[in-house]
């Protein structure tokens, strides 16, 4: 029996098992899909969005500085909303001139 076995797995391949090979073109276009999102920053597209949303033209030479600003805004703002607050806090009362 043994030499039967090593003869087989010598000989062609053993065809019980079934290969599930998946396109290769679904591949490649995840692929692409997934190295455009690795390399593009969430506010870049923030950035881009909003200056079409607001009919204004954002020069590349001034992307960066705002994508600082923008970075420095919600690294400030996620501060001030995980601030606990106690239960009994009241709003500010209103004044008026």
């Amino acid at each position: 029996m043994t030499k039967q076995a090593k003869s087989r797995s010598k000989g062609k391949a053993q065809t019980s098992r079934a290969r599930v090979t998946k396109p290769r073109r679904a591949k490649s276009i995840r692929a692409k899909i997934s190295r455009k999102a690795r390399g593009r920053d969430p506010l870049d597209d923030l950035i881009d969005a909003s200056a079409h949303a607001l009919d204004l033209k954002v020069e590349p030479a001034w992307k960066g500085a705002v994508k600082a600003n923008l970075a420095t805004t919600f690294s400030l703002a996620a501060l001030f909303a995980d601030f606990p607050l106690p239960d009994d806090a009241e709003p500010a009362p209103i004044f008026s001139a």
